[in-house]
C-alpha cells in the first residue's frame, strides 16, 4: 500500500511539476521579460539579465521537484561550469537535462530547435535570452563560435534528441564542426539518471517504482588540438578531425572510455 501511495504521489508530482514550468513560461513572457525590455536599453546587458532569470526559474524547478520528492541530483565537479565562454556537449538520457544543466549556468547560451523557439510557453524566455534557434541553416556554425567567443556557456547535445532506451549513442557531427571550426576545448558532461525517467518516447506519468536520481559529472575539458593533429588544415581536414572528435564523445557517453582519460 505504502509504495503504491508512493508512486502515486509522483506522478502528481511530476504533473504539477509541468504544469508549474509552463505556467512559470508564460509569467516569465507576459509579466517579467517585457520591463526588462522597457528599463533596460543596452542589447548585451539585456539579454545576460534575461538569461540568469532564466537560470533561476530553471533552479526553482529542480528545487519543486526535489520539494515534491519527484528526484533527486548531485552535481560532480561543479566548480567548472562556474567559468565564461564554455562548450559544454552533453549526452542527453532525460527530458530534463537541459534545465539541471541550464539552473547552473548563469550565462546559459543553448541551440533550441524551431519549434521551441515558437512554443508560446518558451517563445518569450528564448527569444530575450538570445538563444540559438538550429533553423539558421548554414550560418549555425558560426553563430554558435561567435556565441561561446561573446562568453556564453553554449549547452549542446550532440545527439539532437534523448538517448534511446538501449542505449545506443548516434551523435550528429554539429557539435564537433562547432569545436573544430571554431578552434573551441569541450567541456563534456556525462548524464546519468537511475531508474531511468522521462527518456524517448516514454509518458511523464510512467514514473518508476523510486524516484529517480540524476548525476551531473562534469569533466575536465577536452582540448580540441588533439583531434587536429596530423591533419590538413583545410575544409577536408577539419571534417576529419571533426570525425575523430565526434567517435570520441560517442565512445565517452557510452561508458567505453574511462571518464579520466580525458
Amino acid at each position: 500500500m505504502a509504495e503504491r501511495l508512493d508512486r502515486a504521489w509522483r506522478v502528481f508530482g511530476t504533473g504539477l511539476s509541468f504544469l508549474a514550468f509552463g505556467v512559470g513560461g508564460v509569467l516569465l513572457r507576459v509579466l517579467v521579460l517585457p520591463p526588462l525590455q522597457w528599463w533596460v536599453r543596452e542589447p548585451m546587458r539585456r539579454q545576460r539579465l534575461a538569461r540568469r532569470l532564466v537560470q533561476r526559474s530553471f533552479a526553482s524547478h529542480v528545487w519543486l521537484m526535489q520539494l515534491l520528492g519527484v528526484m533527486s541530483y548531485e552535481i560532480r565537479n561543479p566548480q567548472r561550469l562556474r567559468r565564461d565562454g564554455l562548450l559544454i556537449l552533453a549526452n542527453h538520457p532525460t527530458l530534463i537535462d537541459v534545465v539541471l544543466l541550464i539552473a547552473q549556468l548563469p550565462n546559459a547560451d543553448c541551440v533550441v530547435k524551431s519549434a521551441v523557439a515558437r512554443n508560446p510557453f518558451m517563445r518569450g524566455p528564448v527569444r530575450a535570452a538570445g538563444y540559438v534557434a538550429n533553423d539558421d541553416g548554414a550560418g549555425l556554425v558560426e553563430d554558435c563560435i561567435a556565441a561561446v567567443r561573446a562568453g556564453g556557456n553554449l549547452v549542446i547535445f550532440p545527439e539532437g534528441t534523448r538517448t534511446p532506451r538501449d542505449g545506443t549513442f548516434k551523435l550528429q557531427r554539429g557539435a564537433a564542426n562547432i569545436a573544430v571550426r571554431g578552434r573551441l576545448d569541450v567541456t563534456p558532461v556525462i548524464i546519468s539518471c537511475t531508474p531511468l525517467t522521462l527518456g524517448k518516447g516514454e509518458k511523464w506519468y510512467r514514473v518508476p517504482s523510486r524516484r529517480m536520481h540524476v548525476v551531473i559529472d562534469v569533466l575536465d575539458d577536452l582540448p580540441v588540438s588533439r583531434f587536429l593533429n596530423d591533419v590538413d588544415q583545410t575544409s577536408g581536414g577539419e571534417a576529419l578531425a571533426a570525425r575523430r572528435l565526434t567517435d570520441y564523445l560517442a565512445r565517452l557517453f557510452s561508458g567505453e572510455l574511462p571518464r579520466a582519460s580525458t
